[in-house]
């Protein structure tokens, strides 16, 4: 107990940095996830009564259902175009500038759609949305690589998940935020936004008083005085000339300035990070995550739960998933990354074949749909629990400083691209397979599980250098086989065409 105090004594500057870095970053992406969910109907009330005031006509069904979609999927393009210009502005202004700016980004958002009503603009909400997006974009890949370039190697897993368990945070607060006791009335729904505005205004006066990750300041900037400075904000007044010397090694050992996205892709060094994290972001979106939303409607009104008390039900889940997350930063550094990605993926596939027979026969007994609803909430514990915080530390954690940014990049363009398409394509899937889908996200989960099970090594402890040595085996299988009586690792590790 003595040993954990003066632990969080140590790290409090750290703990309370990542608190300030979560609230305006990974948590507005799982909160304008959420938040338009519950007012929707009043948000298209007032597309509605805005085309008949302006053109002196009811707006057409079709016409309706094409402006609602572009309100959803323009966040979509927004965060597409804020990830993929992250690697732009990091490496030119630095992270915690960008940080900076884009905290300024939903405090606008809020008042644009805070507005829309006073001028009668729905296009507005539109603007609104691609703001959110430009955001949420910027500020996962930057959030992301500030945890890691930040925490100790010891604490390092914990930091990490607090990334995704600031994304259910954020999902929770906007089924909250959008209740009708609170902003899901009719009136009050353009005030959905305040709460991602005030936070992002906490971020924005409070992250002045903290440093840029000590590695960025050692490495790319070369200030030896400023990273020991920042260390011992961070991790407390002691000597840190050990962390010192291990980021000194990866400048050794590892590419030297700074690294584009077209650089990474024809870098053989890297080929197999790249493989191994799109693998693992693709298994995320592809998992079933998004089916399980999409019929917990239906699970929870069969389960005879009232129809205005399911919004409750909904947010019993989110509270759940929450809560998983929590419990996964606190389990990462005890079991590792690789086994809470692979534990997790295997009982979510056993989760999604029993929920394929519960319901299937909903209807043959009477406690069936019971069942469906238990295995929706151990669905989203595992879920939490596992993949969702391990994968996004295990993808830091594989890439060195250099190719760390345009890495994020890359995995940022699949993740939003990819988010759009399963918007688009998803409810046919549903339409035409209705609960047989989760056979389909089986076959993803096991065919992503095969793959990470032989390609992702284990990060638990290990620096960037032993991580790209054991990836170097696949980079460089080749060399690696013929030279290796005559070859050192580090030597294959400095190769690059």
């Amino acid at each position: 107990m003595t040993s954990t105090s003066s632990e969080l004594v140590h790290y409090r500057g750290l703990f309370l940095m990542v608190f300030v870095l979560g609230i305006g970053g990974t948590f507005q992406y799982g909160y304008h996830l959420s938040v338009l969910n519950s007012p929707s109907p009043f948000i298209k009330q007032f597309i509605n009564d805005t085309w008949a005031r302006r053109y002196k006509t009811q707006i057409s069904d079709g016409t309706l259902t094409l402006i609602w979609s572009f309100v959803v999927s323009i966040f979509s393009i927004g965060g597409l175009i804020g990830s993929t210009a992250s690697g732009y502005l990091t490496g030119r202004f630095g992270k915690k500038k960008c940080l900076l700016v884009n905290s300024i980004l939903p405090i606008f958002s809020a008042l644009l759609v805070g507005l829309n009503q006073v001028t009668g603009y729905f296009e507005m909400v539109l603007a609104g949305r691609f703001v959110s997006g430009l955001n949420a974009g910027l500020g996962i890949n930057i959030h992301a690589q500030y945890l890691g370039e930040t925490a100790p190697r010891k604490l390092r897993g914990f930091i990490n998940a607090t990334g995704p368990m600031f994304v259910t945070l954020g999902k929770l607060c906007g089924q909250i935020v959008g209740l009708r006791e609170l902003f899901g009335t009719e009136f009050l729904w353009p005030q959905v936004l305040l709460l991602s505005g005030i936070t992002s205004f906490v971020q924005l006066v409070s992250l002045p008083f903290f440093p840029e990750p000590p590695i960025y300041l050692l490495l790319e900037k070369d200030d030896k005085d400023a990273c020991q400075k920042a260390l011992k904000q961070l991790w407390g007044d002691r000597d840190h000339r050990a962390a010192i010397d291990e980021m000194l090694k990866e400048k050794t050992a590892g590419k030297k300035g700074r690294m584009g996205v077209l650089e990474l892709l024809r870098d053989p060094s890297h080929r197999w990070q790249l493989f191994a994290m799109i693998g693992m972001i693709l298994s995320l979106q592809l998992s079933g995550a998004s089916a399980i939303y999409f019929y917990s409607y239906d699970v929870f009104h069969n389960a005879g739960f009232p129809e205005d008390r399911i919004a409750y039900v909904s947010l019993g889940v989110g509270s759940f998933e929450f809560v998983s997350a929590m419990i996964c930063s606190l389990l990462i550094d005890r079991f590792g990354r690789k086994a809470l990605i692979l534990g997790g993926y295997s009982l979510m596939a056993l989760t999604l074949a029993l929920l394929t027979v519960t319901l299937s026969m909903q209807k043959a007994y009477f406690w069936m749909p019971y069942c469906s609803v238990g295995l929706t909430f151990t669905f989203i514990f595992l879920y939490g629990a596992g993949p969702a915080g391990a994968t996004i530390s295990t993808c830091v954690e594989i890439f060195a400083q250099a190719p760390r940014v345009p890495a994020f990049v890359v995995s940022g363009v699949f993740s939003w691209v990819g988010l759009y398409i399963l918007g688009m394509v998803f409810p046919y899937i549903v339409e035409s397979l209705q609960q047989f889908c989760f056979l389909l996200f089986i076959f993803v989960i096991l065919l992503f599980g095969t793959l990470i099970f032989f390609i992702v090594p284990e990060t638990k402890g290990k620096t960037i250098v032993e991580i790209s040595q054991e990836f170097n085996k696949l980079n460089f299988r080749r060399q690696y086989k013929e030279d290796k009586p005559s070859m050192s690792p580090e030597d294959i590790q400095c190769t690059s065409l």
